[in-house]
């Protein structure tokens, strides 16, 4: 028979309401007492029944994360932060993937809810406005914080940066090094973060006087034939390519690499390069990618804390929070100015001869 929490009790040599206390976390008890109980679970393998005690406290001590693609490298390190952050107030995190699906989406809610959990951080598998209507049937059952792309027709909890000022941040540091023909591959713009991130784009040229030309506004999308075609047209255009490329996120700026690398071009050799967001790959690739960076796991970790001060406030409708976290531009060596571009013999980007000993990917 499995132990029970009076064995534990024993074992510790505490009461049998510490245990209980340090199970569901609902009572602060002694640093001292909390690690007696918590070996003495070890020790005996406890295993608590989360549905018994849900049922007796009405509380699960539970939160979700529903995210569109799990393979995107942006979105496990949202949920790291916020299973740290879950971890750390003693609740659980339940992960689940749209697959970019918004039915899908309401079916993983669905999920969610079925599950009882007290809150949920949610990150819309679409960028179209969320109708009020769907809004109220998502956020009627528990709390909501909304991550990265945020319904612009709605007041709710969210988290995000500030997408325009970063990517602004990014085409003023390809000006400082003497570009004026920058074009900009997007992902798809019926999201709202790469509308703003295309309107900093604008608003950095304009700034300085400089006309943002239609013919460099490249309209792309997470596919990767399609971000193909259009770098490859934009690059080989009889016109002249332009000296700099900026792409809005990471995966369309991996294809972007990829694709122009496929036909003999390379950077900084032939453009200045700079993405939003990291390429997880970069590492294996010389030269460096300069790189707009989000701060992905205090994004996640702080959605948990706005999502815990909404359940512990008990309240679901005033004081609406949104916190904008700073991104930051990571310079490396991608982004050289058209003199370094003419004057450099840079060979075609190409990976790194891999080390000897055994390198561990992180995050």
């Amino acid at each position: 028979m499995p132990p029970t929490q009076k064995e534990l009790a024993k074992l510790a040599g505490v009461s049998a309401g510490t245990v209980s206390n340090v199970i569901s976390g609902s009572t602060k008890v002694s640093e001292r007492a909390r690690q007696k109980v918590l070996e003495a679970i070890r020790l005996l393998n406890y295993q608590p029944n989360l549905i018994a005690r849900s049922l007796k406290t009405n509380r699960t001590r539970t939160l979700g994360i529903v995210v569109p693609d799990i393979t995107i490298p942006f979105f496990p390190k949202i949920i790291r932060g916020a299973e740290c952050a879950a971890r750390e107030h003693g609740y659980f995190l339940i992960v689940l993937d749209s697959e970019g699906s918004p039915d899908r989406e309401s079916e993983m809610i669905a999920l969610l809810r079925a599950q009882r959990i007290e809150g949920m951080l949610l990150v819309t598998a679409s960028g179209e406005e969320m109708s009020p209507e769907r809004w109220e049937s998502i956020s009627s059952a528990f709390p909501v914080v909304c991550l990265d792309r945020i319904p612009v027709n709605l007041d709710l909890d969210s988290v995000c940066v500030d997408d325009c000022g970063a990517a602004e941040m990014a085409i003023t540091h390809l000006m400082t090094r003497g570009h004026t023909d920058i074009a900009v591959i997007t992902g798809p713009l019926s999201l709202r973060n790469e509308q703003e991130r295309v309107r900093g784009y604008r608003q950095a040229l304009q700034k300085s006087g400089i006309p943002v030309q239609r013919s460099l506004v490249w309209n792309g999308s997470f596919e990767q034939d399609e971000v193909a075609r259009l770098c490859q047209n934009g690059m080989l255009r009889p016109e002249g390519r332009p000296t700099a490329l900026f792409a809005t996120n990471g995966v369309t700026g991996l294809a972007a690499l990829r694709s122009l690398y496929s036909i003999g071009l390379s950077t900084p050799r032939d453009f200045a390069f700079v993405t939003f967001d990291e390429i997880t790959a970069e590492d294996f690739f010389q030269p460096g990618i300069t790189s707009v960076v989000q701060p992905t796991f205090d994004m996640g970790y702080r959605a948990v804390e706005v999502l815990l001060e909404r359940i512990e406030e008990g309240d679901t409708e005033g004081g609406r929070k949104r916190v904008h976290l700073p991104a930051t531009l990571t310079v490396r060596e991608s982004s050289g100015s058209p003199i370094d571009l003419a004057a450099s013999h840079h060979p075609p980007l190409l990976p790194k001869k891999p080390r000897r000993r055994a390198v561990a990917a992180a995050r």
